[in-house]
């Protein structure tokens, strides 16, 4: 095959991901001012200044969403609390009835908070559970990315009560409770319908419970420059088309089916239907070729299924080795429907062995997990591992119980050598060399049986083409959600694949932005 663009992720700015820390670096940064590549520093911008664009930028998306009532700012001790009064400040403006409770006492402010206090001018009553007895509208500033601990005392009461008063909820920042980098919910948070964070995303707020409690989520621009993102080296993004459609192959006048790659899926003996699936989504993203390779007993079925598959029979481990030699098959799919025997064990090691592209998922993880070592020495070519939880933690055992899924994930690809695609509501993949990305458009439909199949198969399509396991483990992820968006209620596994052309024509169709060029002689490895 011709070699096809490798190119692997662009490092999209508007997609960038911050932890806690980083948002800190990045305010930092923001304030001493940038230099340019002549030399000139720009003027940086003052912490009161940026709480009073954050506070105001809340308050404008509660004035958009909501129309004027009744509405208590509750204020923590720290930022998130001044950012709170500077929100209260703006409400108030415009009309609305605002009260303003302080957990803690108005005399311990310090800094920027307590000049957005002063600001305020205003009353400022504790944060008690009285100021919730009219069913107002809350605007949760207690304490945003900074917390690390479970929530204690009035702070849970007040939270929890929101919670059991289905109170309408707005958080500045990020929800109270809810761990901005690890995403978990400490002790308690409140359920919001908007949250409104600063300048990036965080981590927290892609997470499980971050898209259950977060709710509608808008990121503010407040006067942090995006060049910081450049000087702070970012490695983590939400997926999106930005990040890898510049690698997504577009046909050519010259092509034919031998130039868009060979992907070789490895038929089980029972479970039929998962190879199936995935040569048919491996085939819809614009793989030349698709062969399932099975033992003699099963290929009957195999060859009297989709006509467009071809179907190779595999006696004896000689067979194994001649499909293995071909060089112009070019990506194995190994696992889907496979079993968990000797059989699937043979089958991956050969597919490492030859050194080309392979996607590891399902009956083929568990198979790996019996000797991971010996696995994991195995991988020298572009290697996609497709685990769900419970895989990864036969797989992993160490790892399973960090407390953050990127850094589950990117550990996982640091020790196996493989790109790790970790599967969820929030999947995160992982490649070797530290870079994440968190894919957050599954809608719960696609919790059905042969969903994952169809997955691997779309990840070995693209990666026939020419796309690195890491890119195209992202494309395969975002085009399996938005497919099964737009399908809505009722969707199994063999839906997907009917919606990827339009999908593709769509991408197809968008011009590249500027440095997005497609260029198939390029070969970034």
């Amino acid at each position: 095959m011709a070699a096809a663009a490798l190119r692997d992720v662009v490092a999209d700015d508007d997609l960038a991901i911050l932890s806690c820390a980083e948002m800190r670096v990045a305010e930092s940064l923001a304030m001493e001012g940038l230099t340019d590549e002549h030399g000139t520093v720009a003027e940086g911008v003052s912490s009161t200044e940026l709480m009073e664009t954050a506070g105001a930028a809340v308050a404008a998306a509660v004035s958009e969403r909501y129309l004027p009532q009744t509405t208590v700012v509750l204020c923590g001790p720290g930022n998130n609390g001044g950012d709170g009064f500077v929100v209260a400040r703006h409400l108030e403006a415009e009309g609305w009835p605002v009260r303003v409770g302080l957990l803690g006492e108005r005399e311990r402010l310090t800094g920027d908070a307590l000049n957005a206090a002063e600001l305020w001018g205003s009353t400022v009553e504790p944060a008690t559970l009285a100021l919730l007895d009219d069913h107002p509208l809350v605007i949760d500033a207690l304490f945003g990315i900074g917390l690390k601990r479970p929530l204690e005392g009035t702070a849970l009461e007040l939270v929890s009560a929101i919670n059991a008063r289905d109170l309408a909820c707005v958080a500045v920042d990020l929800p109270s409770g809810l761990d901005g980098d690890t995403g978990a919910v400490l002790g308690a948070a409140p359920r919001c319908e908007l949250t409104v964070t600063f300048f990036r995303l965080k981590t927290g707020h892609l997470s499980v419970a971050g898209r259950a409690y977060c709710g509608e989520i808008r990121a503010a621009e407040i006067g942090v420059p995006r060049g910081v993102l450049g000087q702070m080296g970012i490695k983590q993004w939400r997926n999106g088309p930005g990040l890898w459609r510049r690698a997504l192959r577009r046909p050519t006048l010259d092509d034919h089916k031998y130039l868009r790659g060979h992907v070789v899926v490895f038929g089980g003996d029972a479970m039929t239907g998962a190879a199936r699936l995935a040569a048919l989504a491996a085939r819809r993203i614009g793989a030349g070729l698709v062969s399932i390779a099975a033992s003699p007993t099963a290929t009957t079925i195999y060859r009297l299924a989709e006509p467009g598959n071809l179907v190779v029979d595999l006696p004896d481990t000689g067979a194994l080795a001649g499909l293995a030699a071909d060089a112009r098959k070019n990506v194995f799919v190994v696992g889907p429907g496979a079993g968990t025997g000797a059989q699937t064990a043979e089958r991956l090691m050969a597919a490492l062995a030859a050194g080309r592209g392979t996607v590891i998922d399902a009956d083929a993880i568990t198979v790996a997990a019996q000797a991971p070592e010996q696995v994991f020495a195995a991988i020298r070519g572009q290697t996609l591992l497709t685990p769900h939880e419970g895989e990864f933690a036969r797989l992993f055992p160490d790892l399973a119980n960090l407390p953050s899924k990127v850094d589950r994930a990117r550990q996982a690809a640091r020790r196996s050598g493989a790109t790790v695609l970790l599967k969820g509501p929030d999947t995160t993949i992982a490649a070797p060399d530290g870079r994440a990305i968190i894919n957050n458009n599954a809608p719960p439909t696609l919790a059905t049986a042969g969903s994952g199949d169809v997955l691997a198969g779309l990840a070995g399509g693209l990666m026939a083409q020419g796309m690195t396991a890491f890119a195209a483990a992202a494309a395969a992820c975002w085009l399996h959600g938005e497919a099964a968006q737009r399908f809505g209620a009722g969707l199994i596994a063999e839906d997907i694949a009917p919606l990827l052309p339009s999908l593709l024509d769509e991408l197809w169709r968008e011009p590249l932005a500027s440095g997005e060029s497609f260029d198939r002689s390029s070969d970034a490895g």
